[in-house]
């Protein structure tokens, strides 16, 4: 399955959203617009594909390609980058969980390829 992902912050920190988008074969499995409480443009789209890999993993995914247009996030969670943050390293520590026994990978696109997950995070923001 592909997943795409973003999240989207009022501010910075501010109200979140997260926007999610399920694809299989081409298809639309699920999308999914949510508010996550106030925080940071980081944990938003730390969340988001948390969220991601939940609803993947409840449609039956057993291989999951993440696709965010944050660039930073790929690289940390790939373990690329090391995470400084002790909150996004809590994160981190919950989708590799989620991802074990999957195969998991994190891509990085370009922001117009990720138009709907975006509008997904705008739209839970307000």
């Amino acid at each position: 399955m592909i997943v795409y992902t973003d999240g989207a912050c009022s501010g910075n920190p501010g109200p979140m959203g997260i926007g999610v988008v399920v694809y299989k074969g081409g298809e639309i499995l699920q999308q999914v617009s949510e508010a996550e409480g106030d925080g940071t443009n980081n944990v938003a789209e730390y969340l988001a594909v948390k969220r991601g890999l939940e609803e993947a993993i409840q449609l039956g995914a057993d291989a999951i390609e993440v696709r965010t247009d944050s660039r930073l996030v790929v690289q940390q969670l790939s373990g690329k980058f090391r995470i400084k943050a002790p909150h996004l390293r809590e994160i981190k520590s919950e989708i590799d969980h989620l991802a074990e026994g999957l195969v998991v990978t994190y891509i990085w696109v370009e922001r117009e390829k990720n138009k709907l997950a975006d509008k997904l995070a705008k739209n839970a923001v307000g």
